[in-house]
């Protein structure tokens, strides 16, 4: 498999080693949930939860949230953070490119899984949402921009993976999902990167 491995991923988490969280889940969530375009008891996953920041945020919306992460130690510090917090969600770990759910949800939030796969794998993911999400669900996308000069030389470098709007636009076609209109809201980063945040609805 291209990109990175599941131990990869596990030996950031125990080494704390994760400058992609922020320690507070996303301000673009927080707007969402304040606009009610993510409701109480709706059905949302979260796919790459990490840490489970967005995943408690969710949770104490009274949404019905599942986090979904590849690494033991993501989703252990998930279910802590749930615990501390005195929320429930049910964590799973599990291959976003496989996982399926028992019946198609209302949501899915896409913040760091797509950019931490590798762009072979990026089809086969968005075929996955497009399958997990019910006719008119919507997929809250945050697309990583952090283009690197070695993109100048064609090499593909990463993670986070940098999401050409371009290319995302191949990815999630206008056949399959509506997308609203430009310009994308810029939500910054620390490290000077930013994701381009829009809600793609599932055709």
């Amino acid at each position: 498999m291209a990109g990175p491995t599941i131990d990869f991923w596990q030996a950031r988490f125990e080494a704390g080693q994760t400058p992609w969280e922020r320690d507070t889940a996303s301000p673009q969530l927080g707007k969402w949930l304040a606009a009610g375009e993510i409701r109480p008891g709706e059905d949302v996953v979260v796919p790459g939860c990490g840490g489970g920041w967005e995943v408690a945020a969710l949770a104490a919306h009274g949404v019905r949230v599942r986090g979904l992460d590849y690494a033991p130690a993501a989703l252990a510090r998930a279910a802590d953070r749930l615990e501390r917090q005195g929320l429930q969600a049910p964590l799973e770990q599990a291959d976003v490119l496989q996982w399926q759910p028992a019946a198609a949800v209302d949501a899915v939030y896409e913040q760091t899984c797509l950019c931490a796969l590798h762009p072979d794998h990026w089809t086969r993911y968005a075929d996955q949402l497009h399958a997990w999400l019910r006719p008119g669900g919507r997929l809250f996308a945050l697309f990583m921009q952090m283009r690197r000069d070695s993109a100048a030389q064609g090499i593909v470098e990463g993670p986070p993976y940098h999401c050409d709007i371009n290319a995302m636009r191949a990815l999630f076609p206008a056949g399959r999902w509506k997308w609203p209109k430009p310009p994308f809201a810029a939500v910054m980063h620390s490290n000077g990167a930013f994701e381009l945040a829009m809600v793609l609805e599932r055709r």
